[in-house]
């Protein structure tokens, strides 16, 4: 895996942290991880 760094804006950071708190992802970084790979398979790979 490679890092990378994203900026995002405060309240995106926020609702993340709900999600984790919420005990849907185990952490932002997964979180994150999941949405690109949805992205992805959106408007990529499924094409």
């Amino acid at each position: 895996m490679r890092a990378v760094t994203v900026y995002l804006p405060e309240k995106y950071v926020e609702e993340l942290n709900k999600l984790v708190e919420m005990n849907y992802y185990p952490s932002i970084s997964d979180a994150i991880r999941t949405a690109v790979r949805d992205l992805l398979e959106g408007e990529l790979w499924s094409k």
